[in-house]
């Protein structure tokens, strides 16, 4: 009899461990969410716009999102999505930033030389500048280069636009024409 209540004892595997009050349980790693993965790329998200499609039957909504990700090391991408709700739709965008992820030549924190692009309408200027001078941008060109890992430059938009989307694809345009000295 004692022999078949030690066999009915299981021990509990290792992925089941609970917490110290008994209930949940124990999370050895990870971000939060089930399958997310820690990949080096920090994201920021540029700007969301919610959508409306007018059809027969009435107004169908979705939002979209720009999302800029990058790793602060030189790697740097622009994703755009549309999903039925916000999260959904921010998702969609950072997985097609990180596909999207262009190399930038980064030369001591600043880019080796002065460059000019244009996207549509807008034209955005970039300048290197000398170390401790920072960051000197705004808008969407600023969280582009901070996520890029450019620490010192100095821009300008030469554009009258104030297009969030556009002036970051003219950033990237910038950032693509860079070539090591």
């Amino acid at each position: 009899m004692a022999e078949e209540i030690k066999k009915t004892e299981e021990v509990k595997p290792a992925d089941t461990a609970r917490n110290t009050d008994g209930f949940r349980p124990v999370r050895k790693f990870g971000s939060g969410r089930p399958g997310a993965v820690n990949d080096g790329f920090d994201t920021k998200l540029l700007d969301l716009a919610r959508v409306t499609r007018v059809t027969g039957g009435g107004k169908r909504m979705s939002f979209r999102a720009i999302v800029v990700a990058g790793d602060k090391k030189g790697k740097i991408g622009i994703g755009i999505d549309k999903g039925k709700d916000v999260s959904q739709a921010i998702e969609k965008a950072t997985t097609r930033a990180k596909k999207s992820a262009i190399n930038v030549v980064i030369v001591d924190g600043t880019i080796p030389h002065q460059v000019e692009a244009k996207y549509g309408p807008a034209v955005i200027l970039l300048k290197p500048q000398r170390k401790g001078r920072g960051l000197v941008a705004g808008g969407a060109v600023r969280t582009i280069c901070d996520l890029a890992g450019i620490k010192n430059v100095s821009s300008k938009i030469l554009s009258g636009t104030k297009n969030k989307l556009n002036n970051a694809r003219a950033t990237m345009e910038a950032l693509k024409k860079l070539k090591a000295r």
